[in-house]
């Protein structure tokens, strides 16, 4: 696996568990791009999410990771920026398909339910996946659409 370009955020109820996966994503010799919150303070999740998207979108980053209570909130928000096909991954398995049937771009985390093994499983798969192409390229065309 090839060393990425990755946003990252969270909001306060996921701030440490991306704080983690931050780390691992810098062990593994990904560029990883911090895009907020500085402190586990609460705060509104939009606010990191959005701009996080936005540089995956925009193809300023290869893959997003967000991280909030449920993983819901974020999803929803990265969701709205044309370009973007979050997931809300609650296992390896999710985030691998996803990745290969879906073309996600981003995956989402719960902070209160995943511990960081947990997280550092479900992020290694979906980095590492690639989209298949074939017949699920004209579903993701008609997501687009």
């Amino acid at each position: 696996m090839s060393a990425m370009r990755i946003a990252i955020a969270s909001d306060h109820a996921g701030f440490e568990l991306k704080e983690h996966v931050k780390a691992q994503l810098q062990s593994a010799g990904h560029d990883v791009v911090d895009v907020g919150p500085a402190t586990d303070e609460s705060t509104d999740y939009p606010r990191y999410a959005r701009p996080a998207a936005r540089l995956v979108a925009e193809g300023d980053a290869e893959r997003g990771v967000l991280v909030c209570g449920s993983g819901v909130g974020v999803a929803i928000v990265a969701n709205k920026v044309p370009g973007v096909r979050a997931v809300n991954a609650h296992d390896a398995e999710e985030a691998q398909l996803s990745r290969a049937h879906n073309d996600a771009n981003v995956v989402t985390l719960s902070g209160r339910r995943l511990a960081g093994e947990q997280a550092d499983e479900i992020v290694n798969a979906f980095i590492a996946a690639e989209f298949e192409g074939g017949r699920h390229a004209r579903r993701v065309e008609l997501i687009e659409e």
